[in-house]
């Protein structure tokens, strides 16, 4: 069916709500747009789906949200009456008609028979991975667009381990709502008739209480924390978003109790309207808060994004202004400080694993190493951290200490299994009180790292290629590269190239297999220069990842190189 044709159905439809039949009446008039919302199914995968708020079959509205939800309700069904009864855990943030979708997931659902625990307010996204493995659900489903701008919302899905969904389940799931025959007469139940079945069962606080019990088994020295927590100020902001939830308790309980909000940030509010985007690797986030840290005198900012599985900060150094860090610099400073922390206590020992991305710095990797524990690199997207932390339990091989991506993203604890913001804000108070009872800053402490490991500095940048096309350009571009197969980026010569899709890997025009990893549309360079490049088309976002990590001996020579890279690879992709 065309684009057009499917558009004329929707004009028709019976049930379509107001505010949706004045959006498909205005931005109807525009033809791009009807190929274009229209012309294809919104991707759905392992990551689940992501899009702009407005009618249509590639959109996020109630009609698709309902279709991939009757999808996973069909796939229950399928298994059995055990999985009926395990049930699906039902979250939602603060954005436009979050609330809105996870009711109507709620109703599908439970017109099938499947029990529902349904949240009663907005909450972060980890603390729905830890609902559904404590409620030994089969499934757990979080409306979210995550850092996203406010035009968009999402639909994740996660499995009964409290990770994104896997490959086969996600696939049965896509198969099932493609199955739909009308989207518009998808059934619901009523929530009175669910409430009355008792296949609706709202949770809240009870949850609440139990994830910060487990948020306390975090930091790892509460001496020493006890001891230099009052040396702090931190300001805090959930960037209009969930972790105002249970921030002061996750804080407080950790020992750090002057933590200031930034208050016109903590109001709950999804147009985000002190950012264009709700990210916390972007500079801007942290104006407000840069502000207020002036007038308290405050040493640190953290920002968590608006569902609170991602973590930025941004310190102060010595000369009084305030750093944005990268989720690596991140990253490297809380593995140095966990490490550190094992050998001064005469804990560590060589079984400890580190766990990240293949996208993530090296930095990290080389500290690990130094201090002689193991490390395994796997693709991006939490759910494969978590399944090597599954591994790791199952076969009694090794003990978790540190999960993270560099899309600032941290786990330390695995009673989730989704990066947690809360988790990775109260590692970096305990990092930052650390460096408190040294005399030093937290950008002082990533200097120390640097002097005795060298400068590294990565970039990410989203090259986005929006449209009905922008899938089959990335796939285009992707392709041309394979077969192209790089010798030299920027002057400097290619010694190695990764094809994680291909699962190959070229050395001296030599080619080995790549194999330890499920194949993956990502293609990796490393250079003569130490520098390494990675290209990933995003599987949420119309977007290419373009990654690049450089070794210089100074912080600025690092950034005026990284930054020359990735103009390189822009203009690569163009």
């Amino acid at each position: 069916m065309s684009a057009k044709e499917t558009f004329k159905i929707w004009q028709k439809a019976q049930n379509m709500p107001d505010y949706l039949q004045a959006q498909l009446n205005l931005l109807g008039q525009n033809q791009q747009w009807i190929d274009d919302a229209f012309g294809q199914d919104i991707n759905f995968g392992t990551a689940g789906m992501r899009g702009k708020l407005e009618p249509g079959i590639n959109r996020i509205n109630l009609f698709t949200i309902g279709r991939i939800t009757e999808g996973l309700a069909r796939l229950i069904v399928e298994k059995g009456c055990k999985e009926k009864k395990a049930g699906v855990v039902v979250s939602f943030d603060s954005r436009y008609h979050s609330r809105e979708f996870a009711e109507h997931a709620a109703r599908i659902l439970g017109f099938h028979g499947i029990q529902v625990y349904l949240f009663d307010d907005i909450r972060p996204t980890p603390e729905l991975s830890y609902a559904v493995r404590h409620l030994k659900a089969f499934a757990g489903i979080n409306i979210t667009a995550s850092h996203n701008a406010k035009e968009y919302n999402g639909y994740k899905v996660y499995g009964a381990d409290g990770a994104q969904m896997g490959p086969a389940d996600a696939n049965r799931v896509f198969t099932y709502a493609q199955n739909v025959e009308d989207i518009f007469q998808v059934k619901a139940a009523s929530i009175d008739e669910l409430r009355s079945a008792g296949l609706l069962k709202l949770i809240g606080e009870d949850i609440d209480e139990k994830y910060l019990a487990r948020l306390q088994t975090v930091c790892v020295n509460s001496n020493m924390i006890a001891k230099n927590a009052s040396k702090l100020t931190i300001i805090y902001t959930p960037l209009h978003g969930t972790g105002k939830i249970l921030y002061d308790r996750a804080f407080r309980q950790g020992g750090f109790t002057n933590v200031i909000p930034v208050p016109s940030q903590s109001i709950i509010d999804p147009e985000f309207p002190t950012t264009k985007k709700p990210n916390p690797e972007y500079r801007d986030v942290f104006d407000v808060g840069i502000k207020l840290a002036n007038e308290k005198n405050a040493d640190l900012i953290i920002a968590t994004d608006p569902d609170a599985d991602r973590m930025g900060a941004c310190v102060r150094t010595k000369t009084g202004s305030f750093e944005v860090l990268t989720g690596n610099q991140i990253a490297t400073l809380m593995i140095y400080y966990l490490l550190n922390n094992l050998k001064e206590s005469q804990r560590l020992s060589n079984d400890y694993e580190l766990i990240t991305s293949i996208v993530s710095s090296s930095m990290p990797l080389k500290i690990a190493q130094d201090f002689g524990i193991r490390t395994k690199s796997v693709l991006t997207g939490f759910k494969f951290i978590g399944e090597e932390i599954d591994r790791m339990a199952r076969e009694k091989d090794g003990k978790f200490l540190m999960g993270f991506e560099e899309s600032y993203g941290y786990l330390f604890k695995p009673f989730a299994r989704d990066k947690d913001a809360m988790q990775g804000a109260l590692m970096f108070a305990e990092v930052a009180a650390y460096y408190a009872s040294r005399g030093m800053t937290v950008f002082d402490g990533l200097n120390e790292i640097w002097e005795k490991y060298g400068t590294s500095y990565e970039i990410t940048t989203a090259i986005e290629m929006p449209g009905i096309d922008g899938q089959s350009q990335m796939n285009k571009l992707m392709s041309q590269l394979r077969s192209e197969q790089l010798t030299q980026i920027n002057g400097s010569k290619v010694v190695k190239t990764q094809d994680f899709l291909q699962q190959k890997e070229i050395v001296n025009n030599e080619i080995k297999p790549l194999t330890e990893l499920p194949p993956a549309n990502v293609l990796k360079y490393y250079l003569a220069d130490e520098t390494w490049l990675a290209l990933r088309p995003s599987g949420t976002e119309p977007v290419i990842k373009a990654y690049v990590g450089v070794n210089q001996s100074s912080i600025a020579k690092a950034k005026s190189k990284a930054e020359q890279y990735q103009l390189t690879l822009k203009q690569l992709l163009q």
